[in-house]
């Protein structure tokens, strides 16, 4: 089995719950709005990344990061860009079975059709009343399962 680890929205600030949380993962997608190059290596430091920028992503760090990237794992495809309003599922290649985005900060795991939905929601700076929360997927035989994951209790949300 596979374990693919999804954050995003990290804007700048990688949290050690997130750090622990994506430890033992096989690959890590990171669906935009990263921050800061320290981000990226500490995140590749941990396994594979595939990371897409955010619309917050600015800079000479992020002119490389892709809008959009293809991962396979374990014979699962899966496409990632940030913002799901720019996605043309019309276009994605045949052997797409999941789509991570980020931006909306609101964390989502849904089936539709042949497509699975995942926005890990976000793991950096707490927007509104909006958990912390980080993702993973998890891939046997071509079959894959997501979980959402809430990093830090909401009662003990300070930052």
């Amino acid at each position: 089995m596979l374990r693919i680890g999804v954050i995003s929205d990290t804007h700048g600030l990688l949290r050690a719950e997130a750090l622990g949380f994506l430890a033992g993962s096989d690959f890590i997608v990171h669906g935009g709005d990263i921050g800061n190059a320290a981000i990226l290596a500490a995140l590749a430091a941990l396994a594979p990344l595939t990371v897409v920028r955010g619309n917050n992503d600015k800079g000479d760090w992020a002119a490389g990061v892709p809008a959009s990237a293809m991962l396979d794992a374990g014979g699962v495809g899966i496409y990632a860009l940030h913002d799901i309003a720019d996605l043309d599922a019309a276009t994605l290649p045949a052997d797409v079975q999941v789509v991570v985005s980020g931006h909306s900060h609101r964390p989502l795991a849904e089936q539709r059709g042949a497509l699975l939905y995942l926005n890990p929601g976000s793991a950096g700076p707490r927007r509104f009343s909006l958990p912390i929360t980080a993702a993973e997927l998890l891939v046997d035989a071509g079959r894959v399962k997501a979980n959402i994951v809430e990093l830090i209790p909401r009662a003990q949300i300070g930052a």
